[in-house]
């Protein structure tokens, strides 16, 4: 039996679906939530859509985005899928307040620090997206590809490629972009939501990050403050897009943006250009992600995790340039 026809036992076989993603969602963690719902209302089941920090009004767009919960509801769940999570920390309140024993978990992603935590594994690192593996998952469970799964599952390979524009774009990835757009999916609307609209709040952040930032042995970083960050009535936990904006400067090998959360954490966002490689760097710091693109979270105060970061940064920049 293949994995996908488990995958599609295990979910037939279920009375009630929790399907959860990681806190501080992206466009591919909401767009492969919804797209799970989605199917799910296909074949009928009862679910939950759950995310801790709740969905990000860009996005409202997305079929089912009003039904996303930042709290599971209290019934039992047979079957929990994850989605665009590294680990188990990844999906929050929503996984680790479950009863024991855990429900059956299927695992659902695309990073390659993947700890492969579930009793399924569909992990593809090879993949651009979490929504490009459902894409073949749903295509090998015989789905209806519907305009409103077609626009889910277009989101996510829109914003986790940067509009096609990362080194996880494959051949693949643009037939199935392809096969979404003749299902329905607006590319346009996708793209002004999903990439370009900031609320005005961000480019405030961003003017604070600028101002902060620092280029040192090819390490371009900023750091947030929480009492900045509250100033100006940003509430959420991404940099937005910042720390994209620093890697792409010229003399940075990698940018990395810190920010302080109102509970005195701090999270990482690292980024790079090849050769270079963050990936095993925010493993090492307890988190996860792909070879140029990763994030982790430390503990405070925030000039400690940032004295943390940046001597392991420059580190990893010295060493991979000798190995370069």
């Amino acid at each position: 039996m293949s994995i996908y026809q488990t995958i599609q036992q295990a979910i037939q076989s279920a009375e009630s679906v929790l399907a959860v993603t990681h806190i501080g969602p992206d466009g591919d963690a909401l767009a492969s939530l919804t797209a799970v719902g989605v199917a799910l209302e296909q074949l009928q089941k009862k679910y939950s859509l759950v995310c801790d920090d709740g969905g990000l009004s860009r996005f409202n767009y997305l079929p089912l985005a009003e039904k996303i919960q930042t709290r599971r509801d209290s019934v039992a769940y047979d079957v929990v899928i994850a989605l665009d999570c590294g680990d188990e920390l990844r999906m929050g309140q929503a996984f680790a307040t479950l009863p024991e024993p855990k429900p059956f978990i299927i695992n659902i992603d695309h990073h390659v620090t993947n700890t492969h935590f579930g009793n399924i594994n569909l992990v593809r690192p090879e993949a651009s997206s979490t929504t490009e593996v459902l894409y073949g998952l749903f295509m090998e469970m015989g789905l209806r590809l519907s305009e409103d799964l077609a626009l889910c599952l277009l989101t996510g390979l829109v914003t986790d490629t940067l509009g096609f524009r990362t080194i996880g774009v494959s051949a693949n990835t643009m037939r199935v972009a392809s096969h979404l757009i003749d299902a329905g999916a607006d590319l346009t609307l996708v793209t002004q939501n999903g990439l370009t609209l900031k609320p005005f709040s961000t480019l405030r952040m961003w003017q604070i990050g600028l101002n902060n930032m620092r280029l040192e042995s090819g390490l371009l970083w900023t750091t947030l403050d929480k009492n900045a960050l509250r100033a100006i009535g940003h509430s959420g936990v991404s940099n937005a897009g910042l720390v994209n904006l620093l890697a792409d400067v010229e003399e940075a090998a990698m940018g990395a943006v810190l920010m302080e959360l109102e509970d005195g954490t701090v999270r990482v966002g690292l980024r790079c250009r090849p050769p270079y490689n963050v990936a095993e760097l925010a493993m090492n710091l307890g988190g996860g992600g792909h070879p140029l693109a990763a994030g982790c979270t430390l503990d405070g105060p925030l000039a400690q995790a940032e004295s943390l970061l940046v001597d392991m940064c420059k580190e990893a920049i010295r060493r991979q340039s000798r190995n370069g």
